[in-house]
């Protein structure tokens, strides 16, 4: 994939979550367990609604990061019953790449195993964020596979940031105030994961999964 045009479209989508992440108006919220609070408003970009999935973990922002960034051999593979696979098509550079991503099948197999071919960008940002910012692509080296239908993705991330505020001691151990999930204290620091989606994905029970 052209560099430069890899680029632009990135920038694009990352401006885009980060819109979303900012504007607080219109959200619902239609779920709330296991320290997830999943919310919804409709879009004005596309038909359909955009799903918001928000939780607190204990833990720095890497190493919370370590366990969701949705690529090849991560400890994601361990945990998310939702993806079969994860699979680098190009890497662009050492934050960019092109990748497929494999479902599997659901209902009973009424819904068909998917596939999706997603440019990717990780950013990092001056208060310690860290973001995926991710939207479909066509890629030469990916044509549609037999047995997969394949997926689109509107512009949608993930970001994993810390939280500010003094921390308490629970049991010998310290915590955030704020904590949700029960998960281990790390480093005494708390991360806020937030998911953004177009549409009921998997992507938001991804979240409770990594939750319980």
């Amino acid at each position: 994939m052209d560099p430069a045009l890899a680029a632009q479209i990135s920038e694009v989508v990352a401006e885009k979550m980060l819109q979303y992440r900012r504007d607080e108006s219109g959200w619902k919220i239609c779920r709330e367990g296991n320290g997830v609070s999943v919310s919804w408003r409709p879009s004005v970009e596309f038909p359909g609604n955009l799903y918001r999935g928000e939780g607190i973990v204990n833990g720095t922002p890497e190493q919370v990061w370590d366990c969701v960034k949705p690529l090849a051999g991560t400890l994601r593979d361990k945990w998310d019953e939702n993806v079969n696979s994860f699979e680098i098509i190009e890497s662009i550079t050492d934050t960019q790449c092109v990748s497929r991503t494999t479902t599997p099948s659901a209902v009973m197999k009424l819904i068909s195993p998917r596939d999706f071919v997603d440019l990717v960008l990780v950013k990092t940002y001056e208060d310690g964020t860290i973001s995926s910012n991710a939207t479909s692509v066509e890629h030469l080296l990916c044509p549609p596979k037999p047995g997969y239908v394949r997926g689109f993705n509107h512009p949608c991330g993930c970001f994993c940031g810390p939280l500010p505020g003094p921390l308490e001691r629970v049991s010998g151990a310290p915590r955030s105030c704020q904590t949700i999930w029960r998960t281990a204290a790390l480093n005494g620091q708390s991360a806020a994961l937030c998911l953004f989606l177009p549409g009921p994905g998997t992507g938001v029970t991804s979240l409770k999964a990594f939750a319980e």
